[in-house]
């Protein structure tokens, strides 16, 4: 039997996407059932506007709820057990995110924790969550992480900084509201490591091996936006065509990468965002083109696919040339958008190298890179990226 025709699953949430998507937070959350709703969001975007939008929706339903905001970017252990001790001591039934990946991934942190009971220490992985969580509705106001429509979870252990993976198909959110205006309030800095993220989402979605047709399709279409979209939102940023594509493109690249799951270089940013507290966007940027350049050899046709998609003609080239080819254009748009740092200009330094990749070949999503990387030649990728 063909590989690609193996039982698979496809998961997703219920996605309500457009304009105003987020003024219908207090709807779906009383067709969820909502008496409650634990609100878990950040300061930033309460600052901006987008919490109080959703608060105001829900007051509308005549729904009561609080707000839980004491979330840094790479969420921590400690601040979900602390969210769910409060889930349970506000007496809510159910959870809105608001936010980026941070208050997302919390959310479904806080509701596993929730459910499950124990140290979210312990559901590392993939399905170690025994219980479903509480409904969960999902507002993005990034266009990224994509947690709003995946089965991942990315939490940081303080203990043992780092990032810890969550797979399971019970941390699906029941509901996504993406409503592109909400990316009218982000900073380029942000747009550009969200975006290049939801890049690297859909590249190793499709280069993955347990990549899928339907997995493909929207893993494609998402390279083609961001390639096309995401330097002209960033140029233009009140332009709210631009952001939508930008906007729809992660939406596709996280369907993407729930269903084909991901790579070494998300396994690198994993360790690396954990012991240095670095945006996680950026790391894959900078890790991305290396990863790739090691890569290729394993599966040369996707790659020129992927590269075709980016507006690249390969043909008539030879595997080398192709490779370079790509590895050109990866790094190329990774500049075009404002990331040119280097690991050294992030404060990283040879010293942690060994290290880091201990914690990178463990990681779970090492386990779907096209090709199996020795502990040596994780080193020598992140060598590269200095």
């Amino acid at each position: 039997m063909e590989k690609q025709w193996e039982l698979k699953k496809f998961v997703a949430p219920e996605i309500i996407f457009g304009l105003g998507a987020i003024d219908l937070a207090g709807r779906y959350a009383v067709n969820l059932g909502a008496r409650k709703v634990m609100v878990v969001s950040d300061s930033g975007v309460i600052a901006a506007g987008w919490t109080k939008r959703v608060t105001d929706s829900l007051t509308e339903a005549g729904l009561s709820y609080e707000v839980f905001a004491e979330i840094s970017a790479n969420p921590r252990d400690h601040q979900v057990m602390a969210g769910a001790q409060f889930y349970h001591a506000q007496r809510c039934n159910a959870l809105l995110a608001v936010g980026g990946g941070s208050p997302m991934d919390c959310a479904k942190a806080i509701g596993i924790v929730a459910s499950n009971g124990g140290d979210i220490r312990e559901f590392e992985g993939v399905d170690k969550v025994a219980h479903p969580m509480p409904p969960l509705l999902c507002v993005p106001t990034t266009a990224g992480s994509s947690a709003d429509v995946s089965q991942f979870a990315i939490i940081t252990d303080s203990e043992r900084h780092v990032k810890m993976a969550i797979v399971s198909k019970t941390i699906v959110p029941d509901i996504a509201l993406i409503d592109p205006n909400t990316l009218l309030t982000m900073p380029d800095y942000l747009a550009a490591c969200t975006g290049v993220d939801a890049l690297v989402h859909a590249i190793e979605a499709y280069v993955s091996n347990v990549h899928w047709p339907l997995a493909d399709l929207h893993a494609l279409e998402a390279i083609r936006l961001i390639h096309t979209y995401l330097p002209l939102a960033i140029a233009q940023p009140q332009e709210v065509n631009y952001r939508a594509q930008v906007m729809l493109a992660s939406m596709e690249a996280g369907l993407a990468f729930s269903n084909a799951i991901l790579g070494a270089v998300h396994a690198l940013a994993h360790s690396l965002g954990g012991l240095l507290d670095l945006p996680h966007g950026e790391c894959n940027a900078i890790l991305l083109e290396h990863v790739v350049a090691m890569n290729f050899s394993a599966c040369p046709e996707r790659y020129n696919v992927i590269g075709e998609a980016m507006g690249l003609n390969l043909r008539n080239l030879s595997q080398e040339e192709q490779r370079h080819a790509l590895v050109h254009e990866l790094a190329r748009f990774r500049r075009s958008v404002g990331l040119s740092r280097t690991l050294r200009e992030l404060g990283m330094t040879r010293e942690q190298v060994p290290s880091l990749a201990g914690y990178a070949v463990q990681d779970v999503c090492m386990a779907t890179n096209p090709r199996v990387l020795t502990r040596r030649e994780v080193e020598e990728v992140y060598e590269q990226a200095f």
